[in-house]
This record gives C-alpha cells, structure tokens and sequence, in this order.
C-alpha cells in the first residue's frame, strides 16, 4: 500500500494545525454538532449534518478527499469518523474537537461566536 506523504494517512486523531492544513487544501469539514451549539460558533468552511443525521447525508460526503468530522470535545465526531473509515472513506476526527481548535488559537465564527455546551435531553 502505498502512502503519500501529503496524505491524511492512517491517523484517526488530528490536531487542529494539522486540520486546518487539510481544509485549507481542500478537505471536507463536517461539524456533527447540535444547532444550538452550531449556532453559537463553528469552524469557517465546515459543513454541518447532525450526528442523528450523517446517515442521511452519506452520500453527499465525497470519497475523493480526506474528510474530518468534529463536535464540541472530540467524541461524538470520533464514532462517525470511526464509523465512515470502515466504509473506506478518509475520514478523520478533529482531536480535542471545536474546543481544541479554540485552545490552539484558531478562529471561529461569527466573530465573537462562543463554543456551546450541548442543550440537556428533553
């Protein structure tokens, strides 16, 4: 198997830096977050599809390019990551999720967005 040095590769977890490299280059960036909590702030360039909806929005995720899913901390967004590797996609989880993105210095938006804790179940 041959491995590319520009790729993702076989890693699951990725830190911010590197993640931002990645959607800079054309990666697909999924926010799998609640609305309240996608409202309040995200990542520039995300796309966002609930988690209770990626199964949904399979097929409108390309194949063709590393893909990384996020949530607020990096554990919801690891299941579907996980979950979209064993159905050979490039998929890769945000580490530390939105919040390690905010700890690393990178931006969110709206300016002035805030990450949002989850809304309790109804």
């Amino acid at each position: 198997m041959h491995m590319d040095e520009g790729a993702a590769g076989s890693e699951t977890e990725l830190d911010p830096s590197r993640v931002a490299a990645l959607v800079d280059a054309g990666a697909t960036l999924v926010d799998t977050r609640r609305d309240h909590e996608w409202d309040g702030g995200r990542i520039p360039g995300a796309r966002h599809v609930e988690m209770n909806e990626i199964t949904a929005a399979v097929d409108s995720i390309p194949r063709d390019r590393p893909v990384i899913f996020y949530c607020r901390s990096g554990n919801r967004s690891r299941m579907i990551a996980d979950a979209f590797r064993q159905d050979d996609y490039d998929a890769h989880n945000l580490a530390g999720g939105i919040r390690g993105w905010v700890d690393a210095g990178l931006e969110i938006e709206p300016e002035g967005g805030e990450v949002r804790e989850p809304l309790p179940a109804s």
